[in-house]
């Protein structure tokens, strides 16, 4: 996987070459990846869905982060990107099933490696009951929901932690979960207040 090739692009989202995924995150080279938010109105309420990464995965294990989402290679076109629905959640969505909220910057530093990214990001609306999933264990552990105006406080830091509430796994029980900010990826600030402002707008639509 270190070895793959993706396209390399500079700040104003020009490519300017071609390098493996491991020089990537090493140089915090800009590249592209495919976002997808599932967003389920439960009793008049929009909810957010939440994979939970698998506890093999070798960043982030154990933590929250966007319902289904990937790197998109060199050679791939943003559409490629809804194979990471598939692959993580089972569910055989086309581009047509899904709703562009744009394309944003999302930069994730760590001391091993920084991630910077032009996420092409989307949103998936589903139906009062709870979607057929059958979740890849090797990359999600599980599938957590919250209502939207819980995520958005808690990201607004108006809240400590909020409840999520258990949608789908294979083996995990806890039918809710108290968390905190450092329970999910470290994605940027900016990232996720424009993309929480969108989905908000959506779920305020359905």
């Amino acid at each position: 996987m270190e070895k793959e090739l993706l396209a390399v692009f500079d700040e104003k989202h020009q490519k300017v070459g071609e390098n493996t995924r491991a020089i990537v995150h090493q140089e915090g080279l800009w590249h592209e990846t495919f976002h997808c938010w599932f967003v389920q109105k439960i009793n008049g309420v929009p909810h957010l869905l939440f994979q939970l990464r698998s506890h093999l995965k070798k960043d982030f294990p154990g933590l929250f982060d966007i319902t289904a989402a990937g790197h998109l290679l060199a050679h791939e076109k943003v559409s490629d990107g809804i194979r990471e629905v598939r692959e993580e959640l089972g569910v055989d969505l086309g581009m047509e099933d899904l709703k562009t909220i744009g394309i944003f910057k999302d930069s994730i530093v760590q001391k091993d490696f920084i991630d910077n990214e032009f996420a092409h990001t989307y949103v998936y609306m589903i139906g009062p009951a709870n979607p057929s999933l059958h979740i890849q264990e090797e990359e999600v552990s599980a599938i957590y929901s919250a209502p939207m105006a819980d995520v958005i406080s808690l990201y607004e830091r108006e809240v400590q932690h909020i409840t999520l509430h258990h949608i789908h796994s294979n083996s995990i029980t806890h039918s809710s979960l108290i968390v905190k900010p450092e329970d999910f990826v470290p994605h940027s600030e900016e990232y996720m207040g424009k993309v929480l402002k969108s989905l908000n707008r959506i779920g305020g639509m359905i």
